[in-house]
């Protein structure tokens, strides 16, 4: 290991070579390009293996971060796959998206030390799309087919990381899901840029092709009820994520071209997909020629600019009510942005949308960080000084609640939260209804794919316990019976 590693002293760290920005607002392709192998290996052999690896601490999954990160130095790419698909479903997924400057690369020991952090989240995406190139990424192949039979609901990370794990075990997995194509976010949220739809779309089939069946276009309430599920499986998991956006009470909020972040992604997704979208060919959803002002401060704000100078805006500013340090998306999200030639207006909240029929302009106000609150962040509050931009259209990306579950799927004894989430028994993942677990976005509120990753693999260990309890405790029965 001596010979391979701890090269962080005399190696700087650095990311694959990233596109020029001018070219990136060309198109919706990835903005960096593939690891060089041997960067990658070099990079790999930056790590300094440290007794506490923090990295791994501070990855939703734990995952194994520091072997695989020597593997790779070692040139042993198949075992460093091996590692890192065993605690991660989706590691060539996390490891385009993660915000690692926030997760394992912001908790680096040598970049605590001042020596730059391992980069990471590239190598591991490096490891992950090698393990494709070469055939090493298999379809879940279970040593022995089980009776039991699961219901997913929801193909997003948390439902499709179920049931991988879920069929791994041998059961008979059937995800359900409302859209045409299975992903949830990841295929229809996440612009190109950052995740380009050819690597969710051979993830899904993989596990297609494993046996997991899949019923696009069906929404549970609709085409079946959750008990009608509960009739067909022996257990049920709800990984619907979380939809419902929230608003903006302001003058002019009716006015035309004032549109909601992912209905504005989903559109430009679906273009780029080859669907049939005529909201954005009649250029209601397309920022072609246009003066754009997103509201928000999160990753989704930054999928929206991003998305709005890719598609030819005339101009494009994020107004957010908090500071740049302030900001809950990535900071590499920002930068990118800045890059691509977005204005950042910080400290500014909106108070109207001005036009008659159609939105051209926007009134905002200046603000200050005052007192902190119950979470401990500092509370804007108006200066007094107010301003205008010019706006052809409006995106709020102000960030997301869950639907009324209880109502959605036909089942009021599910029992929610205070903030609309459904509740579980942590240790058991369990809903209040028997045989009904719950996991990812709908269980903890809008977060990141890594931790509905988690939640679903928890979920499955759950499920599994359940479910041989269960058929335990039947066979026990049957026992005494005779």
């Amino acid at each position: 290991m001596a010979q391979s590693m701890l090269k962080f002293v005399g190696l700087t760290g650095q990311t694959p070579t990233k596109r020029d920005p001018a070219e990136r607002r060309r198109d919706f392709l990835e903005i960096y390009q593939p690891f060089e192998p041997a960067r990658a290996v070099e990079q790999s052999s930056r790590c300094s293996q440290c007794g506490i690896p923090f990295c791994q601490v501070h990855c939703p999954l734990q995952n194994n971060i520091p072997d695989w990160l020597m593997l790779a130095a070692q040139g042993r790419l198949e075992e460093a796959y091996e590692t890192s698909s065993a605690t991660n479903n989706m590691p060539e997924i996390c490891g385009r998206i993660c915000p690692h400057d926030r997760l394992c690369e912001g908790n680096c020991v040598i970049e605590e030390a001042g020596h730059g952090t391992v980069t990471i989240g590239a190598v591991e995406k490096y490891i992950t799309d090698t393990a494709w190139e070469r055939g090493w990424v298999r379809p879940p192949k279970p040593r022995r087919e089980l009776d039991g039979s699961v219901g997913v609901i929801g193909g997003g990370p948390a439902g499709l990381a179920a049931a991988e794990e879920l069929r791994r075990k041998g059961y008979q997995v059937h995800v359900y899901d409302r859209y045409d194509r299975l992903g949830g976010l990841l295929i229809y949220g996440i612009p190109n840029f950052k995740l380009e739809k050819e690597v969710v779309e051979r993830r899904t089939k993989l596990l297609a092709d494993g046996g997991v069946v899949y019923h696009t276009d069906f929404e549970v309430g609709r085409d079946a009820t959750l008990a009608e599920l509960r009739a067909r499986h022996d257990a049920v998991l709800i990984a619907t994520g979380v939809y419902t956006e929230r608003d903006i009470a302001v003058p002019g909020a009716g006015l035309g071209n004032v549109v909601r972040a992912l209905k504005y992604l989903i559109a430009s997704n679906r273009k780029g997909l080859g669907d049939a979208v005529p909201e954005f060919d009649s250029g209601a959803l397309d920022a072609r020629g246009k003066h754009v002002v997103v509201i928000g401060g999160g990753d989704t704000a930054m999928d929206c600019v991003r998305t709005a100078v890719r598609q030819g805006a005339k101009s494009v500013k994020c107004l957010y009510r908090r500071d740049r340090a302030n900001m809950p998306g990535s900071m590499r999200e920002v930068v990118h942005a800045e890059e691509e030639g977005v204005e950042f207006v910080w400290l500014a909240a909106p108070e109207a949308f001005l036009g008659d029929r159609q939105v051209d302009g926007i009134r905002a106000r200046r603000m200050r960080l005052g007192a902190a609150d119950a979470s401990g962040r500092q509370t804007p509050e108006p200066v007094g000084d107010h301003f205008t931009a010019e706006a052809d259209l409006i995106i709020k990306a102000l960030g997301f609640d869950p639907e009324d579950v209880p109502a959605l799927l036909q089942c009021p004894e599910l029992a929610v939260t205070d903030w609309g989430t459904v509740e579980i028994d942590w240790d058991t993942m369990m809903t209040r209804v028997d045989g009904v677990f719950a996991a990812g976005d709908i269980v903890r509120g809008a977060s990141l794919v890594v931790w509905a990753i988690r939640d679903g693999r928890e979920a499955a260990t759950a499920i599994d316990g359940y479910i041989r309890e269960k058929q335990s405790a039947a066979m026990g029965a049957q026992g005494k019976a005779a």
